[in-house]
């Protein structure tokens, strides 16, 4: 399985995309956390594909309200890819960054940071 992320962006300008895939173990657990952070950066109905992915965070700037319900719905459809998966706003972040911390079942922790 593989998936893209984008990396090296500034505020959503230049960067470069890399590719992701299983590792030697079999795993697909850095694939699915590539693929939670690039839905958690998507607007909502930008994908082509899954068009109740992403979170609208340009409407919410605004409207003044925190994306955090579609955040909690992103959490609802990777949760079952991971043991654990926690997605939270970090407080105080204009524009909301949200904090990511995935439990794998081959018992490793994964992190990440994501600014929508």
């Amino acid at each position: 399985m593989r998936t893209y992320g984008r990396v090296g962006q500034v505020d959503g300008i230049g960067g470069s995309w890399v590719e992701v895939s299983t590792d030697a173990n079999g795993s697909d657990e850095n694939v699915y956390l590539t693929t939670l952070v690039q839905t958690l950066k998507l607007n909502l109905g930008e994908s082509p594909f899954f068009g109740n992915y992403g979170i609208p965070a340009q409407q919410s700037v605004i409207t003044q309200v925190f994306p955090d319900f579609y955040a909690a719905r992103t959490q609802q459809q990777f949760a079952p890819l991971f043991s654990s998966l926690v997605i939270q706003r970090v407080q105080g972040s204009t524009p909301p960054v949200y904090a990511v911390r995935a439990a794998c079942a081959s018992g490793s922790i994964l992190t990440a940071s994501v600014a929508t």
